[in-house]
């Protein structure tokens, strides 16, 4: 077997379905379920089980699928240490990243990163801090951006930190918030973001809004509080690009500071190590010079 052949099984195995894998790999579906047949020939076994609803991975196919993706990364690796060999920046820079920094703060850094070097490739995907995690401990991100307090054993660099304001088009004191009759918009997190707001509001007001509604996401959030369904609490970053008819006013606590949310960038130190990943580094670096 050659390595596109791991890297078909390990698409499979991770749709399930062969007309999602096929255009996932470029190939017609006749192929695809040739070169399976083909596979499954060679190690004399069967690797998936095919029912209506999809594919089924067999014990034997766990196993085989397990050591495709070993050989996958085994060759990533490898491939990865030649090319630092060289001095050249090439190679795969992977980000897992909170959402919110990836809509709002990330494209601005990448395109200073891809201007400086466009023979990188740049894998980004975005979840919650958890998920974020688990992306650095399975090998499958370089480095991590995660928003608020983090326990990470290894390497963490603060990036900036994200004033939270209350946003509304009809609110344009805290102390009106209590008398309102407007909906509070929330947004659902795996963070300690409410918390910390609940926390102020004891702190300040003694009690929480009346009302509240749950978005799944916080740029629907962002969107409920811009249009006027009612007001959220959202961090700085998400105010790029924010027309002038929206009020944001800064949560101040009594001691005078105002509420913030720490972004941080997170990774192993054998990963940071890369040329690539340095090379993100030091962009990153001269971003927030200037910006912050």
């Amino acid at each position: 077997m050659i390595v596109t052949e791991y890297e078909l099984l390990v698409c499979l195995a991770a749709e399930l379905n062969m007309r999602k894998s096929a255009e996932k790999l470029f190939l017609s579906q006749p192929a695809l379920s040739q070169r399976l047949q083909t596979i499954e020939s060679r190690w004399d076994t069967k690797i998936f089980l095919r029912t209506q609803k999809g594919l089924l991975l067999t014990p034997e196919g766990e196993a085989i699928v397990q050591h495709a993706e070993r050989v996958i990364e085994r060759e990533r690796q490898i491939q990865e240490r030649l090319e630092a060999q060289d001095g050249i920046v090439r190679g795969t820079l992977k980000i897992a990243c909170a959402s919110i920094v990836a809509q709002m703060w990330l494209p601005r850094v990448l395109k200073r990163f891809i201007k400086a070097y466009p023979d990188v490739h740049i894998s980004v995907v975005t979840g919650w801090s958890s998920e974020i995690h688990q992306a650095l401990v399975d090998g499958s991100a370089h480095v991590g951006i995660v928003r608020g307090n983090v326990a990470w054993k290894s390497i963490q660099k603060p990036l900036f930190q994200d004033k939270l304001f209350l946003v509304d088009k009809e609110i344009t004191r805290l102390d009106d918030v209590l008398d309102s009759e407007r909906p509070f918009v929330q947004f659902q997190s795996d963070s300690n973001y409410y918390q910390v707001i609940q926390d102020y509001w004891q702190r300040n007001f003694g009690k929480m809004p009346r009302q509240a509604m749950v978005m799944d996401q916080i740029e629907t959030c962002r969107q409920m509080a811009f249009n006027g369904i009612g007001f959220a609490i959202l961090p700085e970053v998400t105010l790029i690009g924010a027309s002038e008819d929206i009020n944001k006013i800064p949560l101040v606590d009594k001691s005078g500071e105002i509420l913030s949310r720490d972004t941080s960038l997170i990774g192993y130190e054998q990963s940071l190590a890369l040329p690539q990943v340095k090379a993100f580094l030091e962009i990153v670096d001269k971003y927030l010079e200037t910006h912050y």
